[in-house]
């Protein structure tokens, strides 16, 4: 008979709604389903907290406004000082509150790494128990900043695969006065350098000459917006992008798109793909970190990165040809089943018990 866990503490800085945020809801709604001893330390009136809330999950509330909150770092030392438990680091500031209190409290602690990005710092990433990484690629970066492999374990991140399937497409198409049959390419992406819109948007304009009547619906916000926008009018296909800015229901987004097209330099694996899959909507992205761990086998089009002519290609392809495009929403359907919530709680579980055998 399995011993029972300690409880679990988890640290989120949660101030955004963004993937890692996503990740932490489904990962504690799955566990709360389990019965697992649990809490979140993450900010107060936050979307995360606001969902935990609903989904019957216990959360620590605080004034979490920058970085490095102290008033975080005290409900981080008083949730370890109830009792034995085990720290989990969900970002790069719960990683530095758990870094302090672990050895002080001396509880075991767990971060998970979602980017691909390089390890300039790895002063507490070294001090961790166990690194979660959600995809080989992620793991592969862990290493290469001298995180011992032995320590890294993968576990891909996932999606609510019930709920997802029963969305209905939203009303974009009405709200853009595009015909029900026009081709419609959607993507979810934070407009941020590293996932790369110049190459979608220079993919646009050569999709353009073929295939005039392609609307682009692309729901993100960030700091590159205005530079955008710029690209958008020097390629000449600003009345096909269409910015949506942040969008409360990216999921009807997606359900309503002909293709959905990823175009990251980097990703850590990227669960909007994911969605997609779920979605019956073909994917065509880029060979970035841990993407190809989900397309591979022909469950979407690979296309090299930074490569906008073939990535322009895979999608005149998904809208050209009817057997290529079933073949992969087929092939997607199947290989998503593998990447639900309860299989990704599994896996953190197991991650969990082996810390605890260790102390």
């Amino acid at each position: 008979m399995t011993a029972p866990l300690p409880r679990i503490v988890h640290v989120a800085s949660g101030r955004e709604w963004r993937g890692g945020q996503r990740q932490v809801h489904l990962l504690a709604a799955a566990l709360q389903r389990q019965h697992v001893d649990q809490v979140v330390v993450t900010s107060r009136g936050s979307e995360l907290a606001r969902r935990l809330e609903r989904s019957g999950v216990r959360c620590h509330p605080v004034d979490w406004r920058r970085g490095l909150s102290l008033a975080a770092l005290r409900a981080v030392w008083s949730e370890c000082r109830r009792g034995p438990a085990i720290l989990h680091a969900h970002d790069a500031h719960a990683l530095i509150l758990a870094g302090l209190v672990a050895p002080l409290s001396r509880t075991p602690f767990v971060v998970t790494r979602r980017v691909d990005f390089p390890i300039r710092r790895p002063g507490f990433w070294i001090r961790a128990d166990r690194v979660i990484a959600i995809s080989d690629a992620v793991r592969a970066v862990l290493i290469k900043g001298a995180i011992p492999a032995d320590r890294i374990t993968v576990v891909h991140s996932a999606i609510d695969l019930d709920a997802t399937r029963a969305v209905a497409a939203g009303s974009i198409r009405s709200q853009l006065g595009l015909p029900d049959a026009a081709p419609l390419a959607v993507s979810v992406a934070a407009l941020v350098p590293h996932k790369d819109h110049e190459t979608m948007l220079r993919a646009a304009a050569i999709v353009h000459r073929s295939r005039p009547d392609l609307h682009w619906a692309l729901a993100g916000d960030g700091p590159l917006r205005d530079r955008i926008e710029t690209l958008a009018r020097d390629l000449g296909v600003t009345p096909v992008i269409h910015l949506l800015g942040s969008i409360d229901r990216p999921l009807e987004l997606i359900r309503a798109g002909s293709v959905f097209v990823m175009s990251s330099a980097e990703e850590g694996l990227g669960t909007s793909v994911l969605d997609a899959m779920a979605l019956d909507v073909p994917v065509v992205a880029t060979r970035a970190g841990g993407i190809p761990e989900m397309l591979d086998q022909g469950a979407g089009i690979l296309v090299p990165v930074g490569n906008p002519e073939a990535l322009a290609m895979g999608i005149e392809t998904v809208l050209a040809d009817s057997t290529r495009r079933n073949q992969l929403i087929a092939t997607a359907r199947e290989r998503v089943a593998g990447f639900g919530a309860d299989g990704m709680a599994a896996g953190v579980l197991s991650v969990y018990r082996s810390v605890r055998l260790e102390r």
